[in-house]
């Protein structure tokens, strides 16, 4: 029990009552005793009453006067002349003296703390103030003891009562916490549990019903996210069939090209000048499209292969990148332009960057077509002491909002309407691949620009110490 919410609720609700009660204690046992003391003085002036009736009282009903009133003598002061009314023998010195006249809070708390903690039964002196106007002042002598045994009594009543009180409130708290919070969460924990039994069955989803906002807006945030869930197990399941249909195509394909690779070099050997020219590029679109489906099937079974590394000119593969999306716009609009020196060298992996170009430059040129204006397409490259910088800009109309929310994301929104995103997240992936980043640079109704930032440095590992 002390480990529930309903439990700990009712421990703690019983704690701090009684911690409460504490502090109202203290003054209300204070106050006791002042409304003590005063009872005793007014009864003592009531008793002095018969004395001014009649000045020869009888012994004996001067000891019953003093016996009722609870006080061992009584002395009155009227018309500035101290007068002892009542009297009967002391049985010690009188220790202490209390002025009930108009004591501060702080000296009634005191004085009753005091008397609480006293362990002995001492004499002590009481001064007020007549009631009716009896008088100018009225003294009493009385035993601490009495005083001390009913604060003693009336402290457990209080302690009593409050325990009670705390009982009860817990309880109640108990029962309101198991209605109001302990049902509404048992409740989405069994939703949990339901839901995880079958992910994908949309029946399972939570419908929020608690009444309490906080517990609301949770069932709200677990229906969200069972909803979303259920969209990605979905989506990866058809991705996962998406995967092993591409992995059978390009397996075939590949078996295709081959083919056509066979009779692309007997084209090579072709006298006419414009064979004799197109041939190379033929064959090397050809060999691309081999590693291409090779790859495919690869990356079924785990990550995009591993860049090989080689030296080789940038300006070539641009170059190729360009040829063939010339083709491609055919007699559109569309200029192509690079700004790359012939003589630029880097280390890369040269077919997985003609892909980052061909899929950024593939995209431009989709999304310049796709408006019917005019446009162009331009490939800077760059190099510091650090890395090597390749720009690929456009002046198309920009990325749509989704695409750059979800940019690299496969599947999650292309760049050009229709787009899957699968182009831009494999350029990011062969980017990172080589150490480097792809980034959106800008992208506005100007156009749109992609920066590739390849690392120069190396990195080895050190041997390890003998």
């Amino acid at each position: 029990m002390f480990k529930t919410l309903s439990g700990r609720f009712l421990i703690l609700t019983v704690i701090f009552v009684m911690l409460a009660e504490v502090f109202i204690f203290v003054p209300s046992v204070a106050r006791f005793r002042q409304d003590y003391l005063l009872l005793r003085l007014e009864r003592a002036q009531i008793a002095s009453l018969a004395l001014l009736a009649d000045d020869m009282i009888k012994p004996e009903l001067e000891v019953e006067l003093l016996d009722n009133a609870g006080v061992f003598n009584v002395v009155l002061r009227r018309d500035e002349v101290r007068q002892l009314a009542l009297s009967s023998p002391i049985p010690g010195q009188v220790e202490a003296t209390y002025d009930m006249r108009d004591p501060s809070a702080l000296a009634l708390i005191r004085d009753a703390m005091s008397v609480l903690l006293s362990t002995h039964n001492p004499v002590i002196r009481v001064i007020g103030n007549p009631v009716q106007d009896g008088g100018l002042l009225i003294e009493v002598t009385m035993e601490q003891g009495p005083l001390r045994v009913a604060m003693l009594e009336y402290g457990l009543n209080v302690l009593l009562l409050s325990a009670v009180i705390s009982v009860i409130t817990a309880l109640l708290l108990f029962f309101a916490v198991q209605v109001f919070l302990v049902k509404p969460i048992r409740g989405v924990v069994r939703h949990m549990t339901l839901y995880a039994e079958a992910p994908e069955d949309a029946r399972r989803f939570i419908e929020p019903s608690a009444g309490v906002l906080e517990l609301r807006e949770a069932e709200q945030a677990l229906k969200t996210m069972q909803e979303q869930l259920t969209g990605a197990l979905k989506q990866k399941d058809r991705l996962a069939q998406l995967g092993e249909g591409v992995a059978k195509v390009s397996h075939d394909l590949r078996n295709i090209l081959t083919s056509a690779q066979l009779f692309t070099d007997r084209i090579e050997v072709s006298n006419d000048p414009a064979v004799q020219r197109l041939a190379p590029k033929l064959v090397n679109s050809i060999t691309r499209a081999v590693h291409l489906c090779e790859n495919t099937l690869a990356f079924g079974r785990a990550e995009e292969a591993p860049p090989k590394l080689t030296r080789f000119a940038l300006a070539e593969i641009v170059a190729d990148v360009i040829d063939s999306e010339r083709l491609s716009a055919e007699d559109y609009d569309l200029s192509f332009s690079e700004d790359v020196a012939a003589n630029l060298m880097i280390r890369a992996d040269s077919e997985q960057i003609y892909r980052v170009l061909s899929n950024l430059v593939r995209n431009a040129r989709q999304a310049i077509m796709a408006t019917g204006k005019a446009g162009e397409i331009n490939i800077h490259a760059s190099e510091t002491e650090d890395s090597w910088r390749i720009i690929v800009s456009d002046t198309g109309p920009g990325l749509p909002p989704r695409a750059k929310e979800h940019l690299f994301q496969a599947f999650q929104g292309g760049a050009t309407k229709g787009g899957s995103g699968l182009g831009l997240a494999i350029a990011a992936e062969l980017v990172r691949g080589h150490g480097g980043i792809l980034e959106l640079a800008e992208s506005d109704a100007d156009g749109t620009s992609f920066e590739m930032t390849l690392p120069k440095a190396e990195i080895r590992l050190s041997a390890p110490e003998a």
